[in-house]
């Protein structure tokens, strides 16, 4: 058996702010930094071990993912698959808008512009192919919000509501075994 950790990128403005980030690369906050100088206190307090991270190569993922290699030691690799969806007409408006909350169950819209669900779940899928044949590699992926829920579906069964709906706090952490 293997397993592999996430972690959600520490809060940017634009979290702050309530706005859909998508793959605009906004930056972490003061506050985004903070938590991920915390997570990557917590890592080491609580012992979680690791081989490799593996970043987004949007800023507020790498950063995130930098404060944590600095800390832990732990080498970092930017992986273009990471990148969060591209959610076109969307990015900048509020997270909560009912036209967005709609329109995250359509799986090939692109959403004028952006990336596809589908697309999307195939280069993250991809990615997970690789990194479950490797179980004797533990990695940190460091990423958004919307890869952690197409990984939350690699894993298990969702409807289409609890997948849309699905989330994770800035810097939290989870471990996915396999």
């Amino acid at each position: 058996m293997g397993h592999f950790y996430f972690v959600r990128h520490g809060e940017s403005l634009w979290n702050a702010e309530n706005k859909i980030c998508g793959a605009t690369d906004i930056a972490l906050n003061e506050t985004g930094r903070e938590q991920a100088r915390k997570t990557a206190e917590a890592i080491l307090q609580e012992g979680i071990c690791f081989d490799r991270i593996l970043s987004s190569p949007l800023q507020r993922a790498k950063e995130t993912a930098e404060i944590i290699s600095k800390a832990t030691g732990v080498p970092l690799e930017v992986r273009n698959e990471l990148i969060e969806q591209r959610f076109g007409r969307y990015e900048g408006t509020p997270r909560n808008g009912e036209d967005f909350r709609i329109a995250k169950t359509h799986f090939i819209d692109s959403y004028e512009g952006g990336e596809t669900m589908l697309k999307t779940a195939h280069r993250v899928y991809s990615l997970l192919d690789e990194i479950t044949s490797q179980e004797d590699t533990v990695y940190l992926i460091a990423a958004h919000n919307g890869l952690v829920r197409i990984i939350e579906s690699y894993f298990r069964d969702m409807t289409n509501e609890e997948f849309a709906s699905f989330g994770v706090r800035n810097c939290e952490i989870r471990r996915y075994d396999y």
